[in-house]
């Protein structure tokens, strides 16, 4: 038995907390995945997963064997790395995370461009905003925007976050443009699910506002909303590296300009400096570099 890839197969199974998501994801049987963790079971001589018709979970020596295999994966990838072809040509298989508006907008991009750079290398993206614990999920790097980034985590800024207030010329000649923030109000607007019950901040000088507004539409994908927007829903609040392109061409129109909105740090988070491989510290630098002049 490949112990390494039993390792591999048993982490996935604890990230996912399923047989045939771990399959599908690793390209292979649920047959083998079964039988990996039984041979790894069987190797240490303890049950490590309690298996019911709903769902996996860990049991006592299943934690403590979570652990040490994500240790020794991570060593493994740490050796992989160190012992590179003598050109340096990096390689290997990267994990991030982004949120789908940014991944949409901005980090496709810049990671098919580092790609280009390093052919031996592979990425894997998962979009979401959820709260990851990276270690557990195999995660390198988090793109995330916040203005409080997670305390436990390695954050390194990226670039600014700014919003606008947006929505389409037709919706505008139907409703009517805002002339002051309070107009906001008589107005049909779309909101981000995870700040839906928050005010809408605006300030402008020595002015602070707190708008309690009332969505008739929200969502928890800033591209959905931009979507929306674009189909003339009504206002919504969109950052923008989301919407700098459309407000160009005048597919959306900017509303009360002269109000400043919130703004957020862009930042890549990892769990620790002293496992960074080579490729995470080329793609943070390529990351930092591409996004230091972003004029969005």
């Amino acid at each position: 038995m490949d112990r390494l890839t039993a390792m591999q197969v048993f982490t996935e199974v604890a990230a996912n907390g399923s047989f045939s998501a771990t399959a599908d994801k690793l390209d292979m049987s649920r047959a083998m995945v079964t039988r990996y963790v039984e041979e790894l079971e069987e190797w240490l001589d303890a049950r490590l997963l309690q298996r019911t018709t709903r769902r996996v979970s860990l049991t006592d020596a299943g934690e403590r064997c979570l652990a040490r295999s994500q240790q020794m994966l991570l060593m493994m990838q740490d050796l992989q790395q160190e012992t590179a072809r003598p050109d340096g040509e990096l390689h290997g298989q990267l994990r991030l995370t982004s949120s789908v508006s940014f991944a949409y907008a901005q980090l496709a991009a810049a990671v098919s461009a580092f790609l280009e750079l390093h052919p031996r290398l592979q990425i894997d993206l998962s979009l979401g905003d959820g709260a990851l614990n990276l270690v557990e999920s195999r995660i390198d790097l988090a793109i995330r925007i916040s203005s409080d980034p997670d305390p436990m985590l390695i954050a390194r800024p990226l670039a600014q976050c700014d919003s606008v207030l947006v929505a389409s010329p037709a919706y505008l000649q139907r409703m009517g443009t805002p002339t002051r923030p309070e107009d906001l109000l008589q107005h049909r607007c779309l909101s981000h699910s995870n700040f839906a019950k928050s005010p809408w901040q605006l300030s402008q000088g020595e002015q602070h506002l707190a708008l309690n507004i009332s969505s008739r539409f929200t969502a928890n994908d800033a591209t959905t909303l931009m979507q929306a927007a674009l189909a003339d829903a009504g206002i919504v609040m969109l950052p923008t590296y989301l919407v700098s392109q459309q407000l160009k061409d005048g597919r959306l129109q900017p509303i009360l300009p002269q109000w400043q909105l919130p703004s957020f740090t862009i930042s890549a988070l990892y769990p620790s400096r002293r496992h960074l491989s080579p490729a995470v510290r080329a793609l943070l630098d390529f990351l930092v570099q591409r996004f230091a002049n972003a004029l969005w």
